[in-house]
């Protein structure tokens, strides 16, 4: 398992999987080590992934200030992490809440992304959020589901803030509910770094005015990917997300959720190869 140091002392691990130009992969959660990204549906047979444990989560080292664990503050790491890879420019992709991570990346390292792939991204470093309404219309697309009776009140409670997270409804995350999905459920929370998520977005972490204004300097190709059926983001603010990056564009993939490279893998496969390039050209 390879690692290298971080600025402030920390060591930071990260696994490389598969054959091919490397392609760096940030992990989402906020704060879930990399595990849960297995091999992204098989893009482990073009590409060699190297996916990155954030500070304090997977095989990371933990570092003496939690003040560090903010999105903002994380853009340090992951410029060192460029650096230690040997990569003058690279392919970078990010799942979720890493969107973000990679947004204020791209704003502070322009030229250092030859292409940037976001994966249903959570677009807060442009101030741009999910809202609950937003949430519940994606989950009464499922509405035709055998757990839909259970798990849509739960959902609806929790969003309004009126109850905990609750198990039942994690089929709204997926796009389809079956063994591979549960499985996927099953280290989710030992995965997690729970300290370092609620550290996360702290206050200061985004200031949406000044990425989006640095983001006109990124001329890299990028790519916005939503899920059908995934809540956060929806299509639609996938699409709005897309607005603020010069030249980007949108895919949604059909009947996925969150996590599109278990729905469909051969989808996500091709969808990200094709953007990617699919003569697998290293960066330059």
């Amino acid at each position: 398992m390879p690692t290298f140091t971080a600025a402030d002392g920390t060591a930071l691990a990260y696994h490389l999987r598969g054959r091919g130009a490397p392609l760096a992969v940030l992990p989402g959660g906020p704060m879930r080590a990399s595990a849960y990204l297995g091999d992204l549906g098989g893009l482990t047979a073009h590409r060699r992934l190297a996916l990155l444990d954030l500070r304090g989560t997977g095989d990371s080292g933990t570092p003496d200030d939690p003040a560090t664990y903010r999105c903002d503050r994380m853009v340090d790491d992951v410029e060192r992490w460029r650096v230690h890879l040997g990569l003058e420019r690279m392919d970078l992709l990010a799942h979720s809440a890493a969107g973000s991570l990679a947004l204020l990346y791209a704003a502070r390292h322009p030229h250092r992304i030859r292409r940037l792939a976001l994966i249903t991204p959570n677009p807060s470093a442009l101030g741009l959020r999910a809202t609950p309404a937003d949430r519940l219309a994606a989950a009464r697309l499922r509405a035709d589901q055998p757990w839909f009776g259970r798990a849509f009140p739960a959902y609806q409670a929790w969003l309004a803030g009126d109850a905990d997270f609750d198990e039942v409804f994690l089929p709204f995350f997926y796009g389809r509910w079956d063994d591979t999905a549960r499985a996927h459920t099953e280290h989710e929370e030992a995965q997690t770094n729970d300290e370092a998520a609620e550290r996360y977005s702290a206050e200061g972490a985004f200031t949406p005015d000044a990425t989006r204004a640095a983001l006109a300097a990124l001329t890299a190709p990028v790519l916005v990917h939503a899920g059908e059926y995934d809540g956060g983001p929806t299509p639609a603010l996938a699409r709005r997300a897309a607005e603020h990056l010069p030249g980007a564009e949108v895919s949604v993939q059909p009947g996925a959720g969150h996590y599109p490279w278990l729905d469909d893998p051969g989808h996500f496969v091709r969808r990200v190869l094709a953007f990617l390039g699919e003569d697998g050209a290293a960066p330059r």
